[in-house]
This record gives C-alpha cells, structure tokens and sequence, in this order.
C-alpha cells in the first residue's frame, strides 16, 4: 500500500482483481493518466485486456469528495441508455487494499480533445463535435431516473440552494486566503436562487470536452468521463458550465475560447450551441442564463480552491499543476460577478 497518489500498490491490485473481477488474468502494469486532477486514474494493462482504475486520493479528504463509489453507481446505471460511458467492472471500497476507495472500468479507444478549439482538426470537422456535444447532454439529462435506479441519486429540494451551501461550505474549509471577489460572488448568489421551475434531472456536473472521449472516425462521443460531480439536478447548471470553459482564454492554461473569430475557425457560437442543446432537450430556450453562469464560475472557484489546498497539503495528483490553479481562483470569482451583472 503506499499513499502517493502517482503511484499505485500493483501486487496488491492484482491479487484483488484476480479474486473479484471474472475472467482477469495477470500480470498487469499499470500507468498513470497525465488528465485527472480529483481522483488520479490509471491505465492497467494485461495480456488479453486494457482497464482503467480510478482511486480517491490518500490523505484526509473534504466530506462528499472524491466521490469514486457514486462515479461507479452513475456509469454502471447508465449502461445501455443514450449516454455513452465506459462499461463498469468491479468497485472496492475497502481503504485497506491500495489505501483508498477504487473501481475499475474498461478502457474505451477514441480520440481524447484537450482543447474545446479543436486545433488538431480540420475547420469544417470542428463544429459537429460541438453540436455532439450539446446532442449528448441533452440526453444526459433526459435520462430516465425510475428506469436507471438513479431517483435518490441526489436529494430533493432546491438544486442551487443545495450546490450553493456545498461549495461554500467546500470552499470554507480549504480556504488559505480572503479572496473579496469570491466573498462577494458568494453573497449575490445566496440571494439570487431562481424559483423552482419543475426541472429535476441527471446533471453531469463536469461537462467539459476534455471529459469526453469521442469515436475514432466519426463526430460522435464513446463515452462520457468524469462523473464525480454528478447528481439529480437542475440542467441548466452543466449548459453554463461548457459555456464557462469556452469563457476561458484559448490555449492550454485556460482551455476556452475566448478571442478566437468562432466563425472562421469553423466553432460554435455560445448561442448556437445552447440552441442546439434546447432543440434536441425540446425546450424554447433559458432565460437567466446570467445567474446559472455566474453559479458555474463560483463552484469552478470552489473546485480549484481545493485543488490548490490539496497540492499544498501534498495530497494533490499533480501538485505543481494544483499550486498553478490556485492562483486562478480569484479570476474566476470576478467572472462570475461580471455574469452576475446580465442575469
């Protein structure tokens, strides 16, 4: 067993898989994914297979984080649905056999996209993997919660209200510096919840384009990763947050899109693809599309906030990375005041 979190207990994984997991055979290696921040993810490779492991971090852990065992539940629901995600394996919750949670899942071929500009691909080969996109999290959240098992997924009850209270609960507790535009983010939101309006569905709670893999011929996602943010909530949240990446300056740091002439690089507009989204959701539109993106800017700031509190505690997957992002909490809370402003 060992508590660095690039590392994994490799005799000690294989001696569980071979009791739990049918049909394994070793010997496995294993190799550590560069992407997964939260939880660190590793490829394990066998003779006749290619799985993927994702642990929790080692260490002491903020309540609700980290959360592989709900990862497992969503997926393993979601097999055979209109959601395309990785096919489920095994879940071991015992902390004892490589020091923390872990499941193992199969590991999906396709292309990975880092950047939401799509620079690898040609112009006009850009926009239907946007317009995939918006297909995909409309059948997220379409998704058929009594058939799935997946009605307690999250609690009833205001979504923001709770999401809200979380995150600054979260965020209290690896906070390290004031950070007034994030007091003062806090505080509009607090006050500024929407009334209820009846919809209550799966959320991914991470959609972004470098959480997705996508088929290695075509437009079209093989699987959705990622899914430790996920709950029963409200949609809109997961539409503001692809729209807050895009948001972020263009390049590797920021991964968004913003300076970019859209049009000439052959991409999406924001409007474009939340229509596309509410055309395939069956929905007219979003009105204050301005509160669910400034709610998306203040629970990214929580996310990284952690991260940064962990890379300094030395619990974080890529501690250099972790200590970069700290430094972008405060960008994002002034974000999100500016799309407070248009709600």
């Amino acid at each position: 067993m060992t508590d660095d979190p690039t590392r994994l207990d490799i005799p000690a994984v294989e001696t569980w898989l071979t009791a739990y997991l049918p049909g394994f055979k070793g010997p496995v290696t294993a190799e550590k994914f560069a992407v997964g921040q939260s939880n660190p993810t590793f490829r394990l490779t066998t003779p006749d297979h290619s799985y993927v492991l994702r642990r929790k971090p080692p260490g002491v852990l903020l309540k609700s984080a980290h959360a592989v065992e709900r990862e497992y539940r969503v997926q393993a629901a979601l097999a055979g649905t209109d959601v395309p995600v990785a096919g489920m394996h095994v879940l071991c919750e015992d902390p004892d056999v490589i020091g923390s949670a872990f499941y193992v899942m199969d590991e999906v071929k396709g292309r990975h996209f880092n950047l939401p500009s799509l620079p690898e691909l040609a112009r006009e080969d850009r926009r239907p993997i946007h317009a995939e996109m918006a297909r995909v999290l409309a059948a997220i959240h379409g998704t058929d919660l009594q058939a799935t098992g997946l009605s307690d997924y999250g609690p009833e009850g205001n979504y923001y209200r709770r999401q809200i209270d979380r995150w600054s609960k979260q965020y209290r507790a690896s906070e390290t510096d004031s950070v007034p535009e994030m007091e003062e983010l806090m505080h509009w939101l607090d006050t500024h919840i929407p009334p209820e309006d009846g919809l209550r569905t799966l959320a991914h709670g991470d959609y972004r384009i470098d959480n997705m893999l996508f088929e290695p011929d075509a437009p079209r996602i093989a699987a959705v990763l990622d899914w430790e943010l996920s709950t029963i909530g409200h949609p809109f949240a997961d539409v503001a947050a692809v729209i807050m990446q895009w948001s972020m300056p263009a390049g590797p740091e920021g991964r968004g899109l913003a300076g970019l002439d859209r049009a000439a690089e052959g991409l999406m507009s924001d409007a474009e693809f939340i229509d596309t989204y509410c055309d395939h959701a069956g929905l007219p539109g979003i009105e204050r599309f301005g509160f669910y993106q400034a709610f998306t800017f203040f629970r990214m700031a929580g996310i990284i906030q952690g991260v940064y509190r962990r890379a300094l505690d030395g619990n974080a997957s890529n501690p250099e990375r972790g200590r970069r992002m700290g430094e972008l909490v405060p960008r994002f809370a002034k974000a999100g005041l500016n799309a407070a402003k248009s709600a």
